[in-house]
């Protein structure tokens, strides 16, 4: 099994481009919509990188990476 990615994107042609190429590459992906539900995932999944979208609904790529570097579990998720 390859390493595994949680793409954030609130784009569906972003999301579909960024998680077939990953795919191919031969990487396993978990997609989150928006920035709540890509913190709730990254602990949840606890995936190899995260992909971070900066401007989506709920919450932003940057409040969404200061929650998941404060959490311990997940503080050194790339």
């Amino acid at each position: 099994m390859g390493k595994t990615i949680l793409i954030v994107e609130d784009e569906p042609k972003n999301m579909t481009l960024t998680k077939d190429i990953l795919k191919i590459s031969g990487y396993e992906t978990i997609e989150a919509v928006d920035g709540r539900q890509g913190v709730e995932k990254a602990k949840s999944a606890r995936p190899d990188l995260i992909l971070m979208d900066i401007m989506m609904p709920k919450m932003d790529g940057y409040a969404a990476c200061r929650e998941i570097k404060a959490d311990p579990a997940t503080k050194t998720s790339p």
